[in-house]
């Protein structure tokens, strides 16, 4: 529809990983979700930079984690310092982001047209 999610990074190694990339919109089209993970847990490639972008919504909440979760292992949130939040992006903090990524999730609410 009118939404659309963007991932762009840069990084080394990690030969052949499988990421994958979801997005969704609710029944009452009100919320967009997007997200972007390894599947098999902790990602071994070494990000430089990461942005996320949505197009036609806001974002309401965002979280970026240096460990996916996978068999007995929970997810591990990047530390808030290391990323920050736009009202369209997701991306890392030049200086403090710790080059490790293994999932990111975006829920951005959709504009409503008032009567």
């Amino acid at each position: 529809g009118d939404h659309s999610c963007t991932f762009t990074y840069s990084a080394q190694g990690g030969t052949n990983e499988q990421w994958q990339m979801t997005v969704g919109v609710s029944e009452d089209s009100g919320l967009f979700s997007c997200s972007i993970w390894r599947p098999q847990g902790k990602s071994y490639l070494f990000f430089t930079q990461f942005k996320a972008e949505v197009k036609g919504a806001k974002i309401e909440y965002a979280m970026a984690y240096s460990q996916a979760a996978a068999g007995a292992l929970n997810d591990i949130p990047l530390k808030q310092e290391e990323f920050e939040i736009t009202e369209t992006t997701v991306s890392h903090r030049e200086g403090k982001f710790r080059f490790e990524l293994s999932k990111l999730m975006i829920v951005a609410k959709t504009p409503r047209d008032e009567l």
